[in-house]
């Protein structure tokens, strides 16, 4: 399994991982991928260099990159405080509410919710970034601003953005963006209507820059044929998290006891988590906001301001029934606790039968 990318980012697979821990971003960095570090959990900037940090020492060597959440267009920010007192008590009620009748337990104090939602906070993630030995700068919300793709091409640093639509992958590249990645309806967290078969291809077709194939992709068979579709590599997020290595330094018992009990029909897209569709796990707190009675979701990033405590609570609380994750479809296919090592393994060998198997039918 070798494309133009792998010598173009120093790997020895097309295999780009997607992931908020940097225990798991670093051992796919190590079994011959490219490990990219989520950053919109890092309030702190102090903390993402830490983590990147702990990153340059765990890697061997071997190239990762990171992922930020930032909208083409700058917003209007404010401090934290003015956004919170945008949030209606009729939402903060709702929530307070939901969790009482949840079950879940209140926290000893509460935080400010994560920040890195905030345009602000992600162009800090990038500068921070900047600073360490990174080979990619990929961006949750497809295109960031012309500005931000400039410098990092003034350090040699390539740039991903994802997309839903042909219409959106022409407009990346047309920003400057040098790889995009056409993220089908399957995948988890933010994601489009159309799904990956007939987005790749299209998007393939719509631009003269790699394409990197997203949603629903958690086995070599599903590799090889997105590379079939024209895709020079894969994106993959969802099947790491039931991996050994996200657990460490996270509390993530309760989730991946939930993902692991679920089936390809257990998500959800819902703009509850941060107020854009994203595909989460269906869950009692999903359920909850699709009652009647429940409210709007707010726009980003008010709606993660609201819920953000909500999510710690939910964490902390060790129920599955409650966990609030984003997540593709292809869950149904994670069933069980593995080291990403033996993950990528399996990819690499489905890869090989299933190219061993289609060269028979010649």
């Amino acid at each position: 399994m070798r494309t133009d990318l792998c010598d173009r980012f120093g790997i020895e697979y097309p295999i780009f991982g997607f992931t908020p821990s940097e225990h798991v971003a670093a051992a796919i960095s190590r079994a011959g991928g490219l490990g990219v570090l989520g950053c919109v959990r890092f309030n702190d900037p102090g903390e993402l260099d830490e983590a990147l940090t702990w990153m340059d020492e765990h890697t061997d060597g071997r190239p990762y990159g990171v992922d930020v959440v930032m909208p083409a267009k700058i917003p209007t920010e404010g401090a934290a405080v003015d956004l919170d007192a945008l949030i209606p008590l009729e939402h903060r009620e709702f929530v307070e509410r939901t969790l009482t009748e949840l079950g879940v337990p209140p926290l000893d104090s509460h935080g400010s919710g994560v920040l890195g939602w905030l345009h602000s906070v992600a162009r800090s993630h990038v500068d921070v970034a900047l600073r360490h030995p990174i080979r990619l700068i990929a961006n949750a919300l497809g295109s960031p601003p012309v500005d931000v793709i400039e410098l990092a091409h003034r350090h040699d640093i390539p740039v991903a953005a994802l997309a839903g639509k042909a219409e959106h992958a022409r407009r990346h590249v047309a920003n400057g963006v040098d790889i995009v990645v056409a993220q089908g309806y399957e995948a988890g967290g933010h994601t489009g209507e159309i799904a990956s078969m007939v987005l790749v291809p299209e998007i393939v077709d719509a631009v003269d820059v790699p394409v990197l194939a997203a949603g629903g992709i958690g086995s070599g068979r599903q590799l090889a044929a997105a590379l079939a579709l024209g895709a020079s590599g894969g994106w993959l997020g969802s099947c790491w998290l039931t991996t050994s290595e996200y657990s460490e330094g996270l509390p993530a018992s309760a989730t991946q006891a939930a993902l692991l009990a679920a089936g390809s029909s257990d998500t959800v897209r819902s703009r509850i988590y941060t107020g854009k569709p994203a595909r989460l796990l269906k869950t009692r707190w999903t359920e909850a906001w699709a009652q009647p009675d429940a409210p709007a979701p707010l726009p980003m990033p008010l709606q993660n301001l609201l819920v953000a405590d909500a999510h710690q609570r939910i964490m902390r609380s060790g129920d599955p029934t409650v966990v609030s994750m984003p997540v593709g479809q292809i869950v149904g296919r994670m069933n069980e606790i593995r080291p990403v090592a033996a993950v990528m393994a399996d990819l690499l060998r489905e890869f090989d039968d299933t190219l061993t198997r289609l060269d028979k039918l010649r």
